[in-house]
């Protein structure tokens, strides 16, 4: 069976809207000859005859009236398609989140300027936001810390980050030039709900197996902030989000012998939008080092 030719089927609703072979031409802007072979062409395809010329005009023939709205939907349903594959493929909108520390700056400027139609948004997430914010679609990308739970994500590392030790002013080792976990051996550490990134975070356990000293229970920063300032523990933090001091009653110190933590720019899994991999391209790019 041949397959319509789109364009052939606009010509003859174009002429089934005016019944007028002059009008329709003058519509489509083409020659009146053109269109009548045009139209004798597309009823080929059909396989019936779809318009009867008179004397007292142009009329549609009863396939011509059963053709019309069928031709109508398929032109709609061409237009929608065209209409959805360039929506895909153009830039629209990309939502970037972050953690609290980390700078995403340079990466959105770099992907704004290489797509300036694209509307690209950025939006502060807490700590334990990010895997949760990407999945539930608030953000298209998260630039944050490890440990972060991975299942149904994309992630990759971007680069690493020194940690400090976090303790009030007039702590015993506020005014070291560094310290390391054999420092700290006794000093409580305020706990987490999450076990992943509690464990992290003390390093429990240390090594050799022992386990960290425990501390208070924190759901938040500031709670972990305030029992570091009332002097009742301590806590190893990233270098970035301390850098500029949090509180005048905290000081940091650097932290030797530990691992270094990790920046991460986080997507969903199989998310294969243009945006999202032009930003993930960006943050290689422009926040990698």
């Amino acid at each position: 069976m041949t397959d319509l030719d789109l364009r052939l089927v606009r010509y003859f609703t174009a002429v089934a809207a005016h019944l007028h072979y002059g009008r329709a031409a003058a519509e489509l802007h083409i020659a009146q000859p053109s269109l009548s072979r045009q139209i004798s062409q597309l009823e080929a395809q059909v396989g019936s005859r779809l318009l009867d010329r008179t004397r007292q005009g142009t009329r549609l023939t009863e396939a011509g009236e059963a053709f019309l709205p069928l031709a109508h939907e398929l032109l709609r349903s061409s237009e929608q398609a065209t209409a959805a594959a360039r929506t895909a493929a153009r830039p629209t909108r990309i939502t970037v989140g972050y953690t609290a520390g980390l700078i995403v700056t340079p990466a959105v400027q770099n992907l704004r300027h290489k797509h300036p139609d694209a509307d690209v948004r950025t939006l502060h997430l807490e700590w334990n936001e990010p895997r949760d914010a990407l999945l539930d679609r608030r953000v298209d990308a998260a630039i944050t810390r490890l440990p972060l739970h991975t299942d149904g994500l994309h992630v990759t590392v971007l680069y690493d980050e020194p940690k400090l030790l976090l303790v009030p002013l007039g702590h015993r080792l506020a005014d070291k030039e560094s310290v390391t976990l054999d420092d700290i051996d006794e000093e409580p550490i305020p706990r987490f709900p999450d076990p992943q990134f509690d464990a992290y975070w003390r390093i429990d356990p240390r090594p050799g197996g022992r386990p960290a000293p425990d501390g208070p229970p924190a759901e938040t920063i500031e709670d972990k902030l305030e029992y570091i300032a009332a002097g009742q523990a301590v806590a190893i933090v990233p270098a970035a989000l301390y850098a500029a001091g949090v509180r005048p009653d905290l000081t940091t110190v650097p932290l030797h012998g530990v691992e270094p933590g990790h920046v991460v720019v986080a997507t969903r899994e199989g998310d294969r939008a243009r945006l999202v991999a032009a930003f993930r391209t960006s943050a290689r790019d422009c926040l990698s080092g």
